[in-house]
C-alpha cells in the first residue's frame, strides 16, 4: 500500500511539473514576432474562412487530400534561411537553418539527447574539413554556403509539385486568374462557382481583408513575371514567387516590402528606432515589457553590428539587400565569425567539438543535456 507521506510527494511532484510547462507556455508565446505598425494579412494562415464547400463523405477523402495540397501554392511567410521574415521580424532561427540544413527538423525539442549529441558530433567532423579538432571561420563559412544550398535545392524541388497543382492542364505556364481561382479555392470558396464569377467579371463577394491578400500576391505574381512580361508565369518564375531568395529581383521586392511596413517617415531608409519599433499594444505587462525591452536590443544590435555597413545610423536598401542574400558568400564569412564568438570560450577564434556541444542550443535549436559528462564518451 502507498503511504500517505508518498502520496503527497506525488502530488507536490505533479504540480511543481504543470507549473513549470506554464511557465514553457508563458515563455513561448509572451515574444513579439511582428515588427511593423502595418499588419498584413497573412495568406498562408488558416484564418480565412470564406464560403465552405459542402461537407464530404467518407468516400471523397481524396478531395479533402487535394485541399491540402492546394495549401501549399501560398508563399511561405517563413523562408528557411533568410535572416529576416516577409514583416522584417529577425529569423530566430537563422543560426540552426544555415548550421544544419535539411537536418534542422531532426533537432527538435522531443528528440532523445544523446542521439542529437551523436548528430552533432558527426556534424563537426564535417565541418572540420582538415580534421584538426578545430572549426575555422573559413571552414564554417563553406559549411554556412553548403547548407544555405541544400535550402535552395528543397524548395525548387518542393516547387515542382507546387506547380503541378496551379497547372493540371501542364502547359508549363499559370495565369493569374487560375492561381486566384486555386487560391480561394484552398481558402473554402466553390470551384465552379469562383470560377463562372472571373470568367464573367463579377464580384468575388470576399472581405477587404481577403482582397488586400489578393491584391499583395498580385504585386508579388506580377514582380516575378520576367521580361517580357506577358502574365503568365513559367515553373522557374513560380519559384521566385514563392521563394524571393531564388531571384534578385523577388529579393529585391521583399526588401521593398519590409521598408515599407517599418519606414515611418517614408524616406525609404530605415533608422534604428525605425527598425527596432514595436507594434502598437504589444505590451500589456511588466514581464512583457522586460521581454519586449530585450528583443528592441537584440534588433538595434543587429542593426548597428550587421546591417547598418557604413555606420551611418539609416540602412538603405542596398544595406538591407546584401543582408538578405543568402548566397553572398561575404555574408557567409560574416556569420561564421559571429557564431564562433559565440561560443569561442578559449578566445583562439576557432571552435572545438566541446564549445559547440556546450553551445548547441545556439547552433541547433535544442539543448543537450549533461554534455560535458558525455562529450569524451563520444570518441
Amino acid at each position: 500500500m502507498i503511504s500517505r507521506k508518498m502520496r503527497v510527494c506525488t502530488a507536490v511532484g505533479l504540480a511543481y511539473g504543470s507549473l513549470f510547462a506554464l511557465f514553457l507556455l508563458i515563455d513561448v508565446y509572451a515574444r513579439p514576432h511582428l515588427v511593423s505598425q502595418v499588419r498584413h494579412p497573412d495568406p498562408s494562415k488558416e484564418g480565412f474562412e470564406l464560403k465552405k464547400q459542402p461537407a464530404q463523405g467518407p468516400g471523397e477523402a481524396a478531395n479533402e487530400v487535394e485541399q491540402d495540397k492546394d495549401q501549399d501554392i501560398v508563399p511561405p511567410e517563413h523562408i528557411n534561411g533568410l535572416k529576416l521574415e516577409r514583416d522584417g521580424g529577425l529569423n530566430k532561427d537563422f543560426h540552426p537553418e544555415v548550421f544544419l540544413g535539411k537536418q534542422k527538423e531532426e533537432f527538435d525539442e522531443d528528440s532523445e539527447p544523446r542521439r542529437n549529441r551523436e548528430k552533432l558530433v558527426e556534424i563537426f567532423g564535417k565541418v572540420d574539413v582538415n580534421a584538426d579538432h578545430k572549426v575555422t571561420a573559413v571552414e564554417l563559412q563553406h559549411w554556412i554556403m553548403n547548407k544555405t544550398r541544400e535550402h535552395f535545392q528543397q524548395a525548387m524541388e518542393e516547387n515542382k509539385d507546387h506547380f503541378k497543382a496551379v497547372d493540371p492542364d501542364g502547359d508549363g505556364r499559370v495565369s493569374w486568374d487560375e492561381y486566384r481561382i486555386k487560391f480561394l479555392v484552398s481558402k473554402g470558396m466553390d470551384e465552379k462557382e469562383i470560377t463562372k464569377r472571373i470568367k464573367h467579371n463579377e464580384d468575388l463577394k470576399i472581405d477587404e481583408e481577403m482582397e488586400e491578400v489578393l491584391d499583395n500576391l498580385q504585386d508579388r505574381w506580377m514582380q516575378a513575371d520576367d521580361s517580357p512580361q506577358d502574365q503568365l508565369l513559367s515553373e522557374h518564375e513560380f519559384l521566385a514567387f514563392q521563394h524571393p531568395e531564388h531571384s534578385r529581383g523577388m529579393l529585391g521586392y521583399m526588401v521593398h516590402e519590409i521598408i515599407r511596413d517599418l519606414d515611418q517617415d517614408k524616406d525609404q531608409k530605415l533608422s534604428a528606432s525605425e527598425f527596432a519599433s514595436l507594434p502598437v499594444g504589444t505590451v500589456e505587462n511588466q514581464k512583457e515589457q522586460d521581454i519586449d525591452d530585450e528583443w528592441v536590443r537584440e534588433r538595434r544590435r543587429e542593426f548597428t553590428d550587421v546591417i547598418d555597413t557604413d555606420h551611418d545610423g539609416l540602412v538603405t536598401r542596398q544595406e538591407l539587400e546584401a543582408y538578405m542574400d543568402p548566397m553572398n558568400e561575404h555574408n557567409a564569412l560574416s556569420e561564421a565569425r559571429q557564431m564562433i564568438a559565440v561560443a569561442d570560450e578559449d578566445e583562439d577564434e576557432s571552435l572545438n567539438l566541446e564549445e559547440i556541444l556546450r553551445y548547441s542550443e545556439y547552433f541547433t535549436g535544442s539543448k543537450l543535456m549533461d554534455y560535458a559528462r558525455n562529450v569524451h564518451e563520444e570518441f
